[in-house]
């Protein structure tokens, strides 16, 4: 494990067994925890988590893609604890300085004409709003989702998430229409030379660079979609430009190029889900939509945007924005004093620390190195990513595409966190391991999590073999 010269506080809180009674008894139980023994984690420091009896931890998932900069990184830990002394709330109905110069650093790291912020609370939240003003600035109603995708778990963005563990047996969706996910791994379609990534799929093609038969045949499902299954004039079509919680499954090149102009000629707005992908973590676009060469009428943030911080946002144009001011719409604790504060020191860390051209070095280092696993270990199906935003998938075996059985995968995955190292699951089978670690993690890091990995694999090799 590479050193670390953070020494931890020492654990005075109650007991191991105790916080788990509390837990059973206090805590909703749809609040799952990882592991066969839940992790109790006591301190943070950048890319270092600590647990309760001081073991140290390469965190790998951020807090679910969410600590961007590092956990507890001192500049934005600094600016916080000085708003804490100044002033915490008092909602937007008075001017205060931090939400109007946040507004500004935020917005000026958009194009045009993406010029205009909402702040809230949560990427559902932000998601939420997104649709309800797609709604409102249209004047229709139907809304546009890729399969696979996550955008949320409030009644009205359960309609766009599109994974099962996730749907519960209510009535919600009212409006939102799924269509075919372009996954190149695992579709119908996919080959050589689809992806923007270091990595591309094991699968062949006859597909030369530039041109892509997927993504024609996926375009085709999309227009099938559209004539099928909504009116003539749509609300909007919302995708994140690479699937988080489904595990960093990636479209192919200028897929949401055609789509967002389908989506246009119907009257629709384009909404890009940024709560995962945003504030540089692809490594080559400080926003995700970038990397596609498009830009989107609504855009939502969250996640990073706070390190950690509950906050969140959407960003606009005047316009459509103008729709919500026919009517009251309020939020009581969006872009208060201490999230605004927090949200500017997080965005003057990534740029004074450099955290978008580490993401691109050393996730373009990370994905490489995995590929060499995945050359390997037949298990190792799919290994894909941009920047730090990286999916391994793995599969049975490579011609058949079958998901590894879930108690396989979670031997290695109970293997990594043994030998210290914390990574993310996702996909519809729990099948792909999500590696998304704070931006700030270096490449000596890197080799530990790989080698870690490798032992992991080897050990199921091992235990196959044995059985």
């Amino acid at each position: 494990m590479p050193p670390c010269d953070f020494v931890p506080e020492k654990y005075e809180s109650y007991p191991y067994e105790r916080m788990q009674k509390i837990r059973e008894q206090y805590i909703v139980p749809s609040l799952r925890t990882y592991y066969k023994k839940p992790l109790l984690l006591h301190q943070g420091h950048m890319q270092w988590l600590f647990d309760h009896e001081g073991r140290r931890y390469l965190d790998l998932f951020a807090g679910i893609v969410t600590v961007s900069v590092g956990h507890c990184h001192p500049k934005v830990t600094m600016a916080t604890q000085k708003q804490l002394a100044r002033l915490w709330h008092t909602t937007n109905i008075y001017m205060y300085p931090a939400i109007h110069e946040y507004a500004e650093k935020l917005t000026s790291l958009f194009p045009e004409p993406l010029k205009v912020v909402y702040l809230t609370n949560s990427g559902s939240e932000a998601n939420d709003l997104a649709m309800f003003m797609a709604r409102l600035h249209t004047r229709n109603f139907d809304i546009i989702c890729l399969r696979g995708g996550y955008h949320g778990g409030s009644p009205y963005t359960l309609g766009l998430t599109s994974l099962t563990p996730y749907k519960h047996g209510v009535a919600n969706g009212f409006g939102c229409t799924t269509t075919m996910l372009p996954d190149v791994f695992r579709g119908p379609w996919g080959g050589s030379y689809c992806r923007d990534s270091p990595v591309q799929t094991v699968r062949k093609c006859s597909c030369t660079e530039g041109s892509c038969l997927a993504k024609d045949q996926y375009i085709e499902q999309f227009k099938d979609t559209l004539n099928t299954s909504v009116p003539k004039t749509v609300a909007g079509f919302i995708a994140e430009p690479m699937q988080g919680v489904n595990g960093a499954v990636q479209y192919p090149r200028n897929f949401l190029k055609e789509a967002y102009q389908l989506i246009r000629e119907r009257g629709g707005l384009c909404i890009s889900d940024e709560v995962q992908t945003g504030f540089g973590r692809t490594g080559s676009h400080f926003w995700g939509f970038q990397t596609h060469g498009v830009v989107p009428d609504i855009v939502t943030l969250a996640k990073g945007i706070g390190n950690g911080f509950p906050m969140a946002a959407v960003v606009t144009t005047k316009e459509i924005a103008s729709s919500l001011a026919q009517n009251l719409h309020f939020n009581t604790f969006g872009g208060n004093p201490l999230a605004c504060v927090v949200g500017a020191a997080v965005l003057d860390a990534i740029e004074e620390d450099g955290l978008q051209k580490n993401s691109e070095d050393v996730g373009t280092y990370m994905l490489l190195e995995l590929a060499k696993l995945r050359d390997k270990f037949e298990i190792v199906g799919d290994v894909r990513g941009k920047g730090l935003m990286i999916g391994v998938e793995m599969v049975t075996d490579k011609d058949s595409r079958r998901p590894l059985p879930v108690e396989e995968i979670n031997q290695i995955w109970e293997d990594c966190k043994d030998m210290g190292v914390l990574i993310g699951r996702g996909g519809l089978y729990s099948q792909t391991f999500r590696i998304k670690p704070p931006m700030c993690i270096t490449k000596r890091d890197v080799d530990f999590a790989v080698e870690v990995f490798h032992t992991a694999l080897q050990r199921h090799v091992e235990r196959a073999a044995a059985k």
